[in-house]
């Protein structure tokens, strides 16, 4: 698959996730077999481009290429001022929010709220392609209701407008993320626009892969959710995708390396005060559904140091499974 002039090495793309995606949870996706990782949404408002916490977002030091920035908001100018100060500062590809179903984003017109509203959403996506030189993809959802399903509509706009690639969620605002994804609507929006289309939604396993692939004709699939503790599902789908082959899960050694890798990039990106504490979301989605898990996320949550999180982690993960020798 192509974006612009960038080609990946598979069509799976990690998808962004506010709070989830930061720099060492892309690199850590990338190297166990995404093919692209888009960063958290960065708001275009410019008084927060100084913002500590914009600039983590936007920060893509030693990230495979390319690297693509997520951006959001409700004004077209703005956005397009957004997009240049982030390529900028490095961003190869911009990606358009225009999926985020949180209220806080919807209450400012932006996210999945721009879909009740195509002639903005028009005057958007004219105003950040024609502000910037690199590609600019889209992330939608399939409307803003289930009584208004728009999506292809958003989708014959973005192509018209200079959109490289369309993700779209199967499910529409006021779903968030219940129920189950709709791939029929996905398999619509493919059959009215000739630009890439990425699946989103519900895709937990490489079965599951490759079947929305058949339903929806999707070009690619983006995973969310599914890949929370468990990074290595791009690995997994990858493999079955071109052999038909499931992968063994990784061993609880293999699982315990992978998640100390994690965290000693998290904690090297926060700082450790602040990298022990994001740790923690992450140590309890590695560590859900394993024996014992219950007890040992209430206890390691009310560790505040690195030395004493890394121990804690070793005994849950190694000694238990008798694999510390």
């Amino acid at each position: 698959m192509h974006i612009g002039p960038y080609r990946l090495k598979n069509s799976l793309f990690v998808a962004p996730m506010a709070g989830v995606t930061d720099r060492p949870f892309r690199v850590l996706c990338r190297r166990l077999g995404a093919g692209m990782a888009v960063s958290e949404m960065v708001s275009s408002n410019s008084l927060l481009y100084g913002s500590e916490k914009t600039r983590r977002r936007a920060d893509h030091e030693g990230e495979p290429e390319p690297k693509s920035v997520q951006i959001a908001g409700a004004d077209p100018r703005m956005l397009a001022d957004a997009a240049r100060y982030n390529v900028d500062h490095g961003a190869q590809i911009i990606d358009i929010n225009m999926g985020c179903p949180a209220k806080k984003v919807c209450n400012v017109m932006a996210g999945s709220s721009l879909l009740r509203a195509p002639q903005l959403v028009a005057r958007i996506l004219e105003a950040v392609v024609g502000a910037v030189d690199v590609p600019v993809t889209l992330k939608i959802r399939t409307g803003w209701d289930r009584q208004s399903r728009n999506g292809v509509e958003i989708a014959r706009i973005a192509e018209a407008s200079g959109i490289s690639l369309l993700a779209v969620h199967g499910r529409t605002r006021c779903c968030f993320y219940e129920g189950e994804a709709e791939y029929e609507t996905i398999a619509a929006i493919k059959a009215a626009v000739s630009i890439p289309v990425i699946a989103n939604g519900d895709i937990n396993d490489p079965v599951k892969a490759a079947r929305v692939l058949r339903e929806t004709g999707a070009d690619g699939l983006m995973i969310g959710r599914a890949a929370q503790g468990r990074p290595w599902i791009f690995r997994e789908i990858d493999h079955y995708l071109r052999t038909g082959e499931k992968l063994a899960p990784p061993s609880r050694a293999e699982l315990y390396a992978i998640l100390m890798e994690h965290l000693q990039n998290l904690y090297a990106f926060y700082g450790e005060h602040l990298g022990v504490r994001v740790a923690r979301k992450h140590i309890g989605w590695y560590s859900k559904g394993l024996p014992g898990g219950a007890a040992f996320r209430h206890a390691i949550n009310a560790v505040d140091g690195v030395t004493e999180q890394r121990r804690m982690l070793e005994t849950f993960f190694l000694d238990d499974a008798g694999l510390a020798a």
